[in-house]
């Protein structure tokens, strides 16, 4: 098969490279934004090698090649386009209400910088321990002086994710508010260079002061700051993709950037900086006055609301307060500050390592284990928006630990006496006869939001731990033919008896069996008379709990078509698939959504969970298996969360596909089960 020359005559019968805005594509079909969808000429392309079929929906233009053709044809288009585009779905509309949405937004901007800000946690970690006075009150590097050049260059390297914060995050947020994200790492470089006041001195040295014509405006930086970075790249994208409609396109390259940035940064240092700035002032003055009149009640709240204050950056605003408390330790006592922080990291922590004990996805295992051992150490921005705040649940669990240690803290009057790394390496930051205190207040923060993340991870089925495809046998009334029921749907919470039916002069027994609640039709079939035609029954399960339907009558078009075999489509009832036969993991594409298995009977099986699915790259599916992995009839592939999937807008109606039915012959039916709604797909062939 020639790609090069089908991906030409998909571009030319597309309406040329002019007329294509985009390419992507998902397990099976090629998807084309086009400019003018009248210029395609449908009929032709259906004629491409490879094609197996056209249709236009929600103004994306789709072409089946089905799975491990298409990803190959989409390369070889992207190619001769010759632009860099990524071989997946634009954003979807997002849904959702305004919390919902923020959270999302911040987790797509967070992701991708991750790995920095992990290498810099574990980095300052390192740091820490040859540093701090552990053995005998002396440090490593006191006890042995010759590693003070590597103490040095360590603390340089953990350093540097935290102070320059406003570049990746500049690049990445731009990136995703459609602008230019070079643009947002130049923005934030500015944001933090050095001719201003390093946002960590604020209170403690004079900030140097901009003239222009006689309008005063403070030079100060935004060192390891979130919400004003984000408020900038927000900006800085808006008035950049306005100006590119606006602009002459000669003139385009040389003044939208120009002016992109200049009116971002004076509006930064005029308006937005100043603004979020005194918010975060009045925020922890408001806390401080909690704190000191309500005691352990108020710990707890501040403990509470920590982690969200945390996840916009306005936590940096409660430097100067510290500073103040830390000066005048003979009145206050020392930093409540501190000691409330450290609480709130190890619970972020103490939330990530049980989502590592319960979670079976390897690549959520990954963050969690880099990303726990960061927020233990004091960072915690891996872990609350690459694990805590996505999965929802341990955040709230994160949240309440940490109310519950700084509700004791705040009761024994734990306080810190000098600023350093909150979390486990927080007690040389306290006053030596606080540590005891200390060490409760972080061993229940722990504790609780430890064990309320396992709770609500079993209470709310954030990954089912009796899920694994457990098998019940049944006998049947065929010479002691064994059925297998892979408890995976509920119907009525009954069993029910299809009873004895008459196929081709042979005698079939159905009957269900009951698996772990739920109710599956099964059959067994004595073979045919040697005088009869020659037919071979394979039977397989419905991937999913729920309601099954031809694939005639799925909601997507493309399936409904059976341009790509024949099958059924499930409504799901619960978010788990698991293998409908024993066979080998052919693909798996890269978002999760849609899996390929080569049955052990000789059937090549397309698992698609969800309509458009693709779009969420990822998000919202866990699986649990890997390519080439072998798997038996009930084996727990993926789990989708149907809850978010709704959320968005999008089906999550799962199909099952035989991808070459109308090669090998093969019809497929439901079995018979006297009404019950999950049955078994039985597949002839001829």
């Amino acid at each position: 098969m020639d790609y090069a020359k089908i991906a030409s005559q998909v571009i030319e019968l597309s309406g040329g490279k002019g007329n294509i805005r985009s390419v992507a594509h998902c397990a099976t079909r090629l998807r084309l934004q086009l400019r003018n969808n009248d210029l395609r000429n449908e009929e032709a392309i259906s004629d491409v090698e490879g094609v197996k079929g056209v249709f236009l929906t929600q103004s994306q233009f789709q072409i089946i090649f089905g799975a491990g053709l298409v990803n190959l044809i989409c390369d070889e288009v992207q190619k001769q386009l010759g632009t860099v585009q990524e071989s997946r779905e634009e954003e979807p509309e997002e849904k959702g209400n305004a919390v919902q949405r923020f959270i999302k937004m911040l987790s797509d901007i967070f992701v991708p910088i991750i790995p920095a800000i992990v290498a810099g946690g574990l980095l300052m970690g390192l740091n820490n321990l040859l540093t701090s006075p552990l053995i005998g009150g002396q440090s490593l590097i006191e006890l042995y002086p010759q590693w003070q050049g590597l103490a040095s260059a360590i603390n340089t390297f953990a350093n540097a994710p935290f102070t320059f914060l406003p570049v990746l995050i500049g690049f990445s947020a731009t990136k995703k508010f459609g602008g230019n994200p070079f643009l947002g790492a130049a923005m934030g470089m500015i944001m933090v260079h050095p001719d201003l006041l390093n946002a960590y001195q604020i209170g403690v040295a004079q900030a140097p002061v901009w003239n222009i014509f006689g309008f005063e405006i403070a030079a100060i930086g935004y060192q390891g700051t979130v919400l004003p970075v984000l408020a900038v790249a927000w900006i800085l994208a808006t008035i950049e993709k306005r100006l590119h409609k606006v602009t002459p396109t000669w003139l385009d390259n040389l003044t939208t950037p120009l002016l992109s940035i200049l009116i971002t940064s004076f509006m930064t240092f005029i308006f937005v900086g100043p603004i979020l700035r005194q918010a975060g002032n009045l925020l922890a003055a408001g806390i401080t006055w909690t704190y000191n009149t309500l005691g352990p009640v108020g710990g707890a709240l501040f403990g509470f609301v920590y982690a969200p204050i945390t996840m916009t950056g306005m936590h940096h605003s409660f430097i100067a307060i510290e500073t103040q408390l830390l000066a005048n330790s003979a009145q206050t006592g020392g930093s409540f500050i501190f000691s409330t922080a450290s609480m709130n990291n190890v619970a972020q922590g103490a939330a990530v390592l049980a989502v590592l004990l319960m979670t079976k996805n390897e690549k959520i295992k990954s963050i969690c284990s880099a990303s726990g051992i960061s927020a233990l150490l004091g960072i915690t921005e891996p872990a609350m928006f690459g694990v805590t705040l996505k999965l929802k649940y341990p955040f709230y669990a994160a949240m309440t630990g940490s109310a519950v240690g700084s509700a004791y803290l705040a009761g024994t009057r734990t306080l810190a006496q000098a600023l350093g790394a909150a979390g486990l390496p927080g007690f040389i930051s306290m006053k030596p006869d606080h540590y005891l205190n200390f060490a409760i207040g972080l061993a229940l923060s722990m504790a609780v939001s430890f064990g309320l993340t396992i709770v609500f991870w079993k209470k709310f089925g954030l990954e089912r731990q009796d899920g694994t495809g457990k098998q019940a046998v049944g006998e049947t009334g065929t010479e002691g033919a064994a059925a297998v029921a892979v408890g995976t749907v509920e119907v009525e919470g009954a069993a029910v008896a299809a009873g004895t039916v008459e196929a081709e002069g042979a005698a079939v027994a159905a009957r269900t069996v009951k698996a772990e609640g739920t109710a599956i039709a099964e059959r067994a079939v004595e073979p045919e008379s040697p005088a009869g035609p020659e037919r071979t029954l394979v039977q397989f399960y419905s991937p999913m709990n729920g309601r099954i339907l031809p694939v005639s009558q799925s909601a997507d078009e493309m399936f409904a078509s059976r341009a790509l075999g024949d099958g059924i489509a499930v409504d799901p009832a619960d978010g788990l698939v698991c293998a409908p036969c024993d066979g080998t993991v052919t693909m798996i594409f890269p978002t999760g959504h849609a899996m390929g298995i080569a049955s052990d009977s000789g059937f090549e099986v397309l698992i698609h969970a969800g309509i458009d699915t693709v779009k969420l790259n990822g998000e919202g599916f866990e699986v649990f298996v890997e390519q080439g992995k072998h798997v038996k009839k009930g084996d727990r592939l993926l789990r989708m969360d149907l809850d978010f999937i709704r959320s968005q807008g999008l089906n999550p109606q799962t199909m099952m596909i035989f991808t070459e039915g109308a090669a090998l012959g093969v019809e497929v039916f439901p079995a018979e089960s006297g009404g019950v709604d999950h049955r078994a797909v039985e597949v002839r062939r001829k």
